[in-house]
């Protein structure tokens, strides 16, 4: 349960996070499919130095170390707090089964079950924070790029060169050192935690209807509907030998 706990939370966070920097990148154009076309190498050299003023070498590293302990142990603590029988419906319970469970919260369980729980929260946390702020630092110069490819794109070099004016004055320069940042401001991420026992109530009720959405289509196979072809096929792209595969299998009643 911790564990799920955690790897929800990171979700949660990394999304949060991807939401600051879509806010802040311009719309991509429709038709993504088709190949781009070259780009003015006068206007890339604008549209990079707009994205060093909004979003400089180790922004991620910034967001990462300056927020995320807090929010996180806020998010832990607000999930946490829920009760259970708000919970165990995201395991499938039905409504009805679910009004028979106690109003014990997750909290008070943990502490029955894990009575090291806050702890070995607080830690998975800090390892947490250390991997993706490696991680990140590792995809942000592609982001950066990728970033300053979308400006250059999206504004004419008039409108990038206005920015890049607006941006050398001291207020412009203080708004984009900070842009990408603000929305990890505990104003707006306090009232993004806020919505999170909203979410965990309502999931449930979102299984139910995607699961209706999709009970028209065929079930998914099992190893044992594959033909000959479809099992040889499987196992070569899981790197695994036909024998591997079929004894890796759960027999009946598993």
């Amino acid at each position: 349960m911790s564990a799920f706990l955690r790897v929800a939370t990171a979700a949660a966070l990394f999304l949060f996070h991807a939401a600051a920097i879509a806010q802040e990148s311009p719309a991509p154009a429709t038709g993504t499919s088709a190949a781009l076309p070259p780009i003015d190498p006068a206007r890339l050299q604008a549209a990079t130095t707009t994205v060093d003023r909004i979003f400089p070498a180790g922004t991620y590293a910034k967001i990462m170390n300056g927020t995320m302990d807090t929010i996180v142990r806020q998010s832990v603590d607000s999930m946490t707090a829920l009760p259970m029988r708000d919970l165990v419906g995201l395991a499938g319970l039905k409504p009805e089964e679910a009004a028979k469970v106690g109003k014990g919260t997750m909290a008070e369980v943990m502490a029955i079950l894990d009575p090291a729980f806050r702890r070995r929260t607080d830690l998975s946390i800090a390892v947490m924070r250390d991997e993706m702020t490696t991680m990140m630092a590792q995809f942000e110069p592609d982001m950066r790029a990728g970033l300053a490819e979308a400006y250059a794109r999206r504004f004419s070099a008039a409108q990038l060169d206005e920015m890049n004016r607006f941006f050398a004055t001291p207020t412009g320069s203080e708004y984009a050192a900070n842009s990408m940042t603000l929305f990890m401001d505990p104003a707006v991420m306090g009232r993004m935690q806020a919505l999170l026992p909203q979410i965990m109530r309502q999931m449930p009720a979102m299984i139910q209807k995607m699961t209706a959405a999709t009970a028209n289509l065929p079930k998914p196979r099992r190893y044992s509907d594959l033909t000959a072809a479809e099992r040889a096929q499987l196992a070569r792209l899981l790197g695994l030998s036909e024998a591997d595969l079929a004894g890796r299998q759960p027999r009946k009643g598993q």
